[in-house]
């Protein structure tokens, strides 16, 4: 549950957006830069007047006009758990998307108030399944014979309902960096795994890192009846892979790489493992944000990166390391365009709220959601 979308006066975009929805908007393009130097020193006072009372995270895939006041960046795990592990500081201003938000007010105190500048700031992976949705394809794995034998997994990008499905399930969540893991410790417990909601990171864990071949993996289309699969595709299936997808992740194409190839002598190809598996087995190499990060941080001077990943963070290591050719991997750039809904406007109305003694834009997971999706992250950070 979130609270009501308000007028926002320093709101820029998305104006009136529905705060029950984690679908995102069209790409934007080419964004503005923090342009307004009041903005800057009004988050400056905002922030300092606040001190230890807030603690602000930022998302790596954010603008450099937000990342600079975040006091810790990371990945979405990450960063929840670095709130939990601030429980001195009552409010918690989350510079990311919606899911994140929620990940963070389950593992964070109950004092503690989670903030999301902008409740339009969602997540259109996340969007692809809705607890509904899940409940049904359940219901088809139970008419078709198999659900005794599934242990569902799901991402962390997905909402605290999904997490919650499988928490109630006896399934684990996963990250993009333990994602072999938690599939290890999943087919230990059952013969067929339901992976939630990327089919490109599933597969791409399954078929690369665990030795399964595509034909193990089915892929279920929640707008289809019974999935699009029959009783025997189930059956047959080790992999049931949700039909979701990474919205940036998932514009890159072979194509894309061939391009680069041609383009730049030697260059290393880097990408993330949500994108397709023809991308990733095209690439030399694949690994998960924090990977990228030491990936380039490592690299030698003078090498050249196209890296597979959202723009903003493409762009923010291309200027850390200007002894290194970074480039975007794909000639036709694209934010994410929900993650930037989190602007330095937003992100300044929530600070001066906060300083009136006004808290906003809170997200709260249900007590029943927030125990089950408990267990499935717990499992997590159980795995081995």
């Amino acid at each position: 549950m979130t609270t009501p979308v308000r007028d926002l006066p320093l709101l820029l975009l998305g104006e009136g957006s529905d705060p029950a929805s984690e679908r995102g908007v069209d790409c934007p393009g080419e964004l503005p830069p923090a342009s307004d130097p009041a903005l800057v020193e009004r988050a400056r006072a905002a922030k300092a007047a606040l001190g230890d009372s807030v603690f602000v995270l930022g998302h790596h895939y954010q603008r450099d006009e937000v990342i600079q006041f975040a006091d810790v960046t990371g990945d979405s795990f990450k960063l929840a758990q670095k709130a939990a592990a601030r429980p001195e500081a009552p409010y918690i201003v989350f510079c990311g998307v919606h899911f994140m938000a929620e990940s963070a007010d389950i593992l964070t105190a109950p004092h503690q108030k989670v903030i999301l500048p902008d409740l339009g700031a969602g997540c259109s992976m996340a969007d692809m399944a809705t607890f509904d949705q899940v409940e049904e394809c359940w219901d088809v794995l139970e008419d078709a014979g198999v659900a005794d034998d599934v242990v569902p997994v799901t991402y962390m990008n997905s909402s605290a309902d999904i997490k919650g499905f499988v928490g109630r399930h006896g399934g684990v969540v996963c990250t993009s960096s333990n994602a072999k893991r938690a599939l290890d410790w999943a087919y230990s417990k059952g013969k067929k795994v339901l992976f939630l909601p990327d089919q490109h990171l599933g597969r791409n864990t399954a078929v690369l890192e665990m030795g399964f071949s595509l034909d193990d993996c089915v892929v279920y289309s929640p707008h289809r009846r019974e999935g699009g699969l029959t009783h025997e595709q189930l059956r047959d299936a080790r992999m049931i892979l949700w039909r979701g997808h990474c919205s940036v992740h998932g514009r890159f194409t072979k194509e894309s790489v061939d391009e680069v190839r041609a383009r730049v002598p030697g260059v290393n190809v880097l990408v993330h493992p949500e994108c397709r598996h023809e991308v990733v087995t095209a690439a030399d190499q694949i690994g998960s944000t924090e990977y990228i990060i030491k990936a380039i941080e490592a690299a030698d001077p003078g090498t050249s990166w196209a890296v597979g990943t959202e723009l903003n963070l493409v762009r923010r290591l291309a200027n850390a390391h200007p002894d290194k050719n970074v480039m975007f991997l794909d000639k036709t750039v694209c934010y994410c365009s929900t993650m930037n809904r989190i602007d330095l406007p937003h992100l300044v109305w929530s600070l001066e709220s906060l300083v009136r003694g006004e808290v906003e834009n809170v997200i709260t997971v249900d007590e029943d959601t927030a125990r089950n999706a408990r267990a499935a992250l717990d499992q997590m950070l159980a795995l081995p």
